[in-house]
């Protein structure tokens, strides 16, 4: 319960109410609709008929309509403040997103429909690919992909063909080279593919050593490089050219992973880098907040070497009819049963036309921005590793060793951001950093907020710095500090009746 000094009689504090699981409101005979008694006769299920109880909660629909209401008053979103999570993106959505998206010629299409009936959704998908190749310098893309990890499975099976298709002169390439400063799906990808992972630690700058990368890629045997730009210690690889010729020059492909693209769309191409499969997470730079298992988005663009390998469908124009293309002698396969997450295209192309190709500049310098003033408004209080390195990209990274003396961690300044209303950071990520609290602020906060998330961060720090109890913190929310731990490891997914 909350940590309120001042007792209420039902225990409730305002909208902070108490409110039990749905099962445990359970009251038998309890329903929105009164259903006559109905004789239906002998049954044709062959045997298979319930014998017992379906175990779901009998409850008035009020009931079930304030349950979820009050659930919904102790969750936070981007509608109510600032969400700083480090390497998500969570910005503002604006709302002519989500009004085009529910268009009905979009929102209540099929993807079994014939061709002919859903010409529109087609010509968008295919304007969605456009923007794309154009904002990124890289003429294939491949939409199925579902979120950010998906398409860094789409971008390596196409290297996995592409090598594949080389014959016997590549059998022995199975290296692929990851980054320590690299998103922690990167090297996972590349082992579900069978790979073997070959680790990079970062240089102290947080970046990539391109000496140390020029000596593992001439050892041979290199698949692929696998490179997050901007990194997760929110610094630009500025030795990326030279990193793409060393993979190049040793046989291999160069995939990197997009997750971080609002850092640089609309000012840098990364076909200009020397990319050859990069996936860029539609639900981070162009603005759907995401969470608890969707929407998400993760299409790819491929270089040159690498479309023909892209996968299946692909949107094609026969006669003034688009089609989808089923079948490609090169392509690697399908991704999904389907053909992508159609919400999300509307999103995104909403979004990118309605900034425009000078919009979408302007949203990457405010996020880097935006960053900066965060990172130097607040490294005299958190230590900021990287702050030497030069200007932060859209992110700032701090750690604890600053409160190291106070006895106060990295995770119990988090769970004090809760009392104070903010969501928290990212914490102990990335791995490279210890006790690191990764920031992103993106080009939706204004000055205000971001002055207010100062405010509290410092105050939060000089309070550890005084002795304040934080380990005990949150205080106010309606749990107090649980065993998260134990939560992952042994998570209890299924409500039973006690005795």
């Amino acid at each position: 319960m909350t940590g309120n000094s001042h007792d209420t009689v039902s225990g409730d504090f305002g909208l902070s109410i108490e409110e039990p699981l749905i099962f445990e409101q359970d009251s038998p005979g309890a329903l929105g609709v009164d259903w006559p008694e109905a004789d239906i006769g002998a049954d044709r299920l062959g045997g298979l008929a319930r014998s017992g109880p379906v175990g779901l909660p009998s409850l008035a629909e009020p009931t079930v309509v304030r349950h979820y209401t009050r659930l919904s008053q102790k969750n936070y979103g981007i509608d109510t403040g600032l969400f700083p999570l480090g390497s998500c993106t969570m910005k503002h959505n604006p709302r002519l997103n989500e009004r085009m998206a529910r268009l009905p010629g979009f929102a209540d299409i099929h993807p079994l429909q014939p061709e002919s009936t859903v010409q529109g959704a087609l010509a968008l998908c295919r304007e969605v690919q456009r923007w794309l190749s154009v904002l990124t310098g890289m003429p294939g893309v491949a939409l199925t992909p579902g979120a950010g990890a998906h398409g860094e499975l789409c971008g390596m099976m196409a290297i996995r063909a592409a090598l594949d298709a080389g014959g016997a002169a590549n059998a022995d390439r199975q290296r692929v080279l990851v980054p320590d400063s690299a998103h922690g799906t990167n090297p996972a990808t590349a082992a579900a593919l069978g790979f073997e992972v070959v680790s990079i630690p970062e240089d102290g700058r947080g970046r990539v050593d391109p000496e140390r990368f020029e000596a593992l890629a001439g050892e041979g045997g290199v698949a692929a490089v696998m490179l997050t730009n901007p990194n997760t210690c929110g610094v630009f690889e500025n030795d990326i050219r030279r990193i793409a010729d060393a993979v190049h020059a040793a046989g291999g492909y160069f995939y990197c992973d997009g997750a971080n693209f609002n850092a640089i769309v609309g000012r840098v191409r990364p076909g200009d880098l020397g990319v050859d499969a990069m996936h860029i997470n539609l639900h981070k730079t162009f603005s759907t907040p995401h969470g608890g298992g969707g929407p998400g988005s993760g299409p790819v663009v491929f270089s040159d070497a690498l479309a023909p390998y892209a996968p299946v469908p692909r949107i094609v124009e026969e006669a003034g009819v688009l089609r989808l293309e089923e079948a490609n002698g090169e392509a690697f396969g399908r991704m999904k049963a389907f053909h992508g997450q159609m919400g999300m295209f509307v999103r995104a192309l909403a979004y990118m036309m309605s900034h425009g190709a000078d919009g979408l500049r302007q949203v990457s310098g405010d996020a880097v921005l935006n960053a900066n003033y965060l990172l130097r408004k607040l490294e005299d209080v958190y230590s900021a590793p990287f702050a030497h390195s030069g200007p932060a990209m859209h992110e700032a990274l701090f750690d604890d060793r600053s409160l190291r003396d106070t006895g106060a961690s990295t995770l119990d300044i988090a769970k004090a951001m809760i009392d104070e209303g903010l969501h928290p950071m990212t914490v102990y990520f990335p791995l490279v950093v210890h006790g690191a609290m990764l920031v992103e602020p993106t080009e939706t906060e204004t000055r205000a907020s971001l002055d207010r998330f100062i405010a509290i961060m410092r105050g939060l720090a000089e309070r550890a710095k005084n002795g304040a109890p934080l380990a005990e913190a949150p205080y106010h929310a309606p749990r107090r500090r649980l065993d998260e731990t134990q939560a992952a490891r042994k998570p209890v997914l299924r409500w039973q009746a006690e005795g």
